[in-house]
C-alpha cells in the first residue's frame, strides 16, 4: 500500500500529492543548498519510487539548474516557495520538507556536508526557545 503525502507553496498557487515512500531524509549543509534556502541547511527527502502529481499550478513552478552543476531546486514563480523536483533524468524526486501540508512521514537520516556548515550554526539547541515572536 503507498502512502500518499500533500504539500503546496505559501501562496497556495501551486498543489502536489506524492504517492509512494521516501528512502531517506537529509539535512544538507552545503553551500548551496545554505544560499537555495537562506538558512543554515536544507531539508529534503528523497524517493526512487515515489511519484508525484501537480494538483494545481504546475504552470507556476519554475526550475533552475546551476550551470556546470548538478545542483538545482524547483519553486513557485509567485512565492519563491521550494517546491518538489525530479532530478537524475527523472530517477530521483527530491522534496524538500518544509513544503508538505502535513508532517513528514520519516526522521532525518542525517546531517550532510557540515564540514560547510554555517559559522553560526553551533550548538543552537542551547538557544532559549520561543513558542511564537519574542517578547
Amino acid at each position: 500500500m503507498n502512502n500518499l503525502h500533500v504539500g503546496s507553496c505559501l501562496c497556495g498557487g501551486v498543489n502536489y500529492e506524492i504517492s509512494g515512500d521516501f528512502e531517506r531524509f537529509y539535512l544538507c549543509h552545503c553551500p548551496r543548498c545554505r544560499k537555495d534556502t537562506g538558512s543554515a541547511h536544507s531539508a529534503n527527502l528523497f524517493s526512487t519510487t515515489a511519484r508525484l502529481v501537480w494538483l494545481t499550478g504546475q504552470d507556476r513552478v519554475k526550475t533552475y539548474q546551476l550551470p556546470t552543476t548538478r545542483h538545482q531546486r524547483s519553486f513557485c514563480r509567485d512565492c519563491g516557495s521550494a517546491l518538489p523536483d525530479l532530478q537524475m533524468e527523472g530517477a530521483l524526486l527530491v522534496v524538500p520538507a518544509g513544503s508538505l501540508d502535513g508532517a513528514a512521514p520519516i526522521e532525518p537520516n542525517a546531517h550532510i556536508f557540515v564540514a560547510s556548515r554555517a559559522n553560526w550554526d553551533d550548538d543552537l539547541e542551547s538557544l532559549p526557545r520561543c513558542d511564537g515572536l519574542p517578547a
